[in-house]
């Protein structure tokens, strides 16, 4: 009796202590990880990092002058050699170490074992990344982290550069348009693609730049945003009037370029080399991003006129993302529906959009306008996407290189209130105040009746 009273004393906490471990694992991973996954998982690696080397086919043999050592000094077996770890760097998302390769090893060697270490060490993955040559970096996450998106407190932007989502192996997917100047984002209905829109313009709300916008929806997704807005196009008559604007605001900054750098005026743009970052400060425009939302509504036509509107609106397109990144011009093009079935036009405009990002979409065809010249994989990662999973997304470009990215929750009203408070920054350009939204003015709310102290009676 004695022995089960104390059996149940001590199972108690230990079950409580079980069930705490259970909860915080499915409710709360970044804690879960921190107090029970780290240690486990370190262990894990410390005591078989050579065992697991040695499975994976990662080791090789030893040198001849570190085998006769060992028979020298030993008479145990002379056994393959892992690669030489680093310090294990403990993160709040999982783990970072470094490997030094052996000579004939090569990288693409550990990224093929990425999903046996993961299963090894009971991580939730392993991604490779090459430090320099000879050198790879294995970040280990310790949970799904686009479960639930935190991004990194501490992250290093600069102008042009909004942190709008988080990539899966925990580290903040930056939008940084001097790097990537034009991108192409699809998303169905409900998958994300205006929760990634709204990051976008409240990161960019706070910088010098000037913020133009075409919704064809009526101005629906872009009308919140009006007060930090230098122009929008509510409908394609709009739009077709705005675009030439933006066209001779381009072609006035190159030959601002061409008088700075003495240049014959008669020069064709597409010779010019340089830029307006190449300017004195003082001298330099200010950069300009335009944000144009369900692109198919421009290359829709229901008449003849409409068609020659079309092909000018395109056309006009097709020259801004040729031209415009010289002259700190930046285009974010964004539609539900994306194909060449869309009209003339639609893949070379698509061929100047250099990053990609696909959220959810209703077919396979929109994916792999969006990615199929980027990798076959992420097309098929991006029709993987399921529907309650919003803003997760594939994020490309066209150098090859894709990851899983998912946006993180930024209401509506917190946008539009931080576009209120940086209407300011919106700068002076008099080309485009004939299509500066209106703005309402906010009510002023009135007090209410005085209210008088009662006396203090007893």
């Amino acid at each position: 009796m004695t022995d089960l009273t104390t059996l149940l004393e001590v199972g108690g906490p230990v079950a409580a202590l079980g069930g705490g471990a259970a909860y915080a694992r499915a409710k709360h991973p970044g804690v879960y990880w921190s107090t029970v996954g780290l240690p486990i998982s370190t262990a894990r690696l410390l005591s078989s990092y050579g065992s697991v080397m040695e499975a994976c086919g990662l080791t090789v043999a030893p040198s001849r002058l570190r085998m006769l050592a060992v028979k020298a000094t030993t008479r145990r077996e002379v056994r393959p050699v892992p690669p030489r770890r680093g310090i294990i760097r403990p993160t709040s998302t999982g783990l970072r170490l470094r490997l030094r390769l052996a000579p004939g090893q090569e990288p693409a060697d550990v990224a093929a074992s990425a999903e046996r270490l993961r299963h090894a060490w009971g991580v939730h993955a392993v991604y490779v990344s090459t430090v320099k040559p000879g050198v790879v970096e294995l970040r280990l996450v310790g949970f799904d982290v686009l479960h639930r998106v935190r991004m990194p407190r501490k992250i290093d932007i600069g102008l042009l550069s909004v942190p709008v989502a988080l990539r899966e192996d925990a580290t903040p997917f930056v939008r940084d348009y001097r790097t990537v100047p034009h991108q192409l984002t699809l998303g169905a209905t409900l998958s994300g693609k205006s929760m990634y829109l709204r990051h976008l313009i409240a990161g960019l709300a706070s910088q010098p730049v000037a913020l133009v916008g075409i919704d064809c929806k009526r101005g629906v997704e872009l009308a919140p945003f009006a007060p930090r807005l230098s122009a929008l196009a509510t409908d394609p008559e709009q739009a077709a009037e705005l675009l030439p604007v933006l066209v001779k605001e381009m072609e006035d900054r190159y030959d601002l370029i061409k008088a700075r750098q003495g240049i014959a005026p008669d020069t064709p743009a597409e010779e010019i080399t340089s830029d307006v970052w190449g300017l004195p400060e003082s001298e330099r425009p200010v950069p300009l991003v335009l944000f144009v939302d369900e692109v198919a509504e421009l290359f829709l036509v229901a008449t003849r006129k409409d068609e020659e509107r079309r092909d000018e609106m395109v056309t006009q397109l097709i020259r801004l993302a040729q031209l415009g990144r010289a002259a700190g011009i930046y285009l974010e093009v964004c539609g539900q529906r994306f194909g060449a079935e869309l009209g003339k036009g639609a893949t070379m405009l698509r061929a100047q959009l250099t990053g990609r990002v696909c959220h959810r979409v209703n077919d396979e065809a929109s994916a792999k306008m969006a990615l199929g010249d980027i990798a076959p994989e992420a097309v098929t990662a991006a029709c993987a996407i399921a529907p309650e999973r919003p803003g997760l997304a594939v994020a490309g470009d066209t150098s090859g290189g894709w990851s899983r990215i998912r946006t993180p929750y930024l209401s509506l009203g917190d946008a539009a209130e931080t576009c209120r408070e940086s209407a300011h920054l919106v700068p002076d350009l008099p080309a485009l105040k004939p299509f500066r939204p209106d703005v309402p003015v906010r009510p002023v709310e009135t007090p209410g009746p005085a209210v008088r102290p009662r006396p203090v009676t007893d």
